[in-house]
């Protein structure tokens, strides 16, 4: 049994990773692979009800998840229909390339940190194109997007969708992920912002007249303002509610989606059906990328099997053997989420390690939390962001290893250096 569920593990795991050769959206692989790793585990188990159970307590978990992201993508949707992202771009009006590098980063790492290192990456594309004309430049400030985006959202309960796992999952606590890998996360963007700053001289070629959007026109200035400082608002202060309550997150991010729509239902009662129905939650929720949600379910549930039949506490125990160092082990769990996906990486992680043996908070969890959302920038493929813009650009793989996983290296490394002597002199 347990050999048969390892193949069809590692046989989807294929499927995912050579989505693009294969033609076969990486979605319907990881619903296979969760369902039938479930279904050889049930066939094979003396007590039926007792796996029923087990799969209804990993879903209840897991739900939390999926509720999570789909309440946060809904409201960057509805900020992004209301142009609310404009309130950016329309301030970008420096012509130098360095300065623009820089204030793109940090626009890119604290964005990250408030919405999602996914979605920030979206719009930073976004912003590249309405002040960059010249592809050849504008990849190299889209390498740097990816790399800020990825080490914003590694120090924000909200930003990365493995910190999310870890935090939902009770493995860290917002406060102190944010104390403790603030600093790390912001030298692992700026150790190549600074070897790119060297590279990038000159003067910003804007678009040609009329290529940049301008936006869609069909919400005011004052509308515009108030969806975007709200949304951005009620997402920074969903840790806040779990502090307060010790309820899940996903209540959080529920609460904060239906104060949204009650206050876009009033703001727009007045206008004509198709305007209305443009700037609603309602055309929000048919935009947000639910494959991704069905994918994150369909490899969590994987994940989960393996846990179940405690495939995992075995690997777990082997690696501790074989490597022992946590912090080794935290920097091979980033390498690896450059070549794989970081959430399965991490939620296996989750079910490797005994929170009693590694309560919240401790050395490894904010490492593992550092790693995975940083090591992905490596390479293009290695995280959700740089799938992203590889799409949007049309960037080569291999341009991207050559002119931007060096720099991305020298970031992932640098940050978890700091972060290492940061516990090793100041024991934060």
């Amino acid at each position: 049994m347990e050999l048969l569920i390892i193949s069809i593990f590692v046989l989807g795991y294929a499927v995912i990773a050579f989505e693009h050769q294969l033609k076969i959206n990486k979605a319907a692989g990881a619903l296979l692979t969760g369902v039938l790793c479930w279904t050889v585990y049930v066939l094979f188990a003396p007590n039926k009800d007792i796996v029923s159970e087990e799969l209804t307590h990993h879903l209840g978990n897991l739900s939390g998840i999926l509720f999570f992201l789909m309440g946060a993508m809904t409201i960057v949707e509805l900020i992004d229909a209301h142009d609310g992202f404009e309130v950016i771009t329309s301030r970008i009006t420096t012509t130098s390339k360095r300065k623009l590098l820089w204030i793109v980063s940090f626009l890119g790492f604290f964005l990250s940190a408030a919405l999602d290192n996914l979605t920030t990456a979206i719009v930073m594309a976004s912003v590249t194109r309405k002040l960059l004309g010249e592809k050849k430049e504008r990849m190299f400030f889209i390498g740097m997007v990816v790399i800020a985006a990825n080490a914003g959202g590694a120090w924000s309960p909200i930003g990365d969708v493995t910190t999310t796992m870890l935090w939902i999952g009770g493995q860290i606590t917002s406060s102190n992920i944010i104390l403790k890998l603030i600093g790390p996360s912001l030298v692992c963007m700026l150790a190549p912002l600074v070897a790119l700053s060297f590279i990038m001289k000159g003067k910003v070629q804007k678009p040609a007249a009329g290529t940049s959007s301008a936006g869609t026109g069909l919400s005011t200035a004052f509308e515009r303002n108030l969806v975007f400082f709200s949304g951005v608002s009620l997402l920074v202060l969903v840790p806040v509610f779990k502090t307060l309550t010790h309820l899940p997150p996903y209540m959080g991010i529920l609460l904060a989606l239906g104060i949204l729509w009650v206050l876009t239902e009033l703001i727009h009662h007045k206008k004509d059906e198709d305007e209305k129905d443009y700037l609603s939650v309602a055309q929000a929720l048919r935009k947000i990328d639910v494959t991704s949600i069905l994918f994150f379910l369909g490899i969590l549930i994987a994940v989960s099997a393996l846990e179940s039949t405690h495939l995992l506490g075995r690997l777990a125990q082997l690696v501790n053997q074989k490597i022992g160092n946590q912090s080794l082990i935290a920097l091979c769990i980033g390498l690896l989420s450059a070549i794989v996906d970081n959430v399965p990486i991490v939620a296996a992680t989750m079910g490797m390690y005994d929170l009693k043996a590694f309560p919240p908070d401790s050395y490894l969890w904010e490492f593992i939390a550092y790693a995975a959302g940083t090591g992905g920038s490596i390479l293009i493929i290695g995280s959700a962001a740089g799938v992203a813009v590889m799409g949007i650009e049309k960037i080569d793989f291999f341009w991207y290893l050559k002119k931007i996983g060096w720099l991305a290296a020298l970031g992932y490394f640098a940050g978890a250096g700091a972060y290492m002597l940061q516990e090793h002199f100041l024991h934060l």
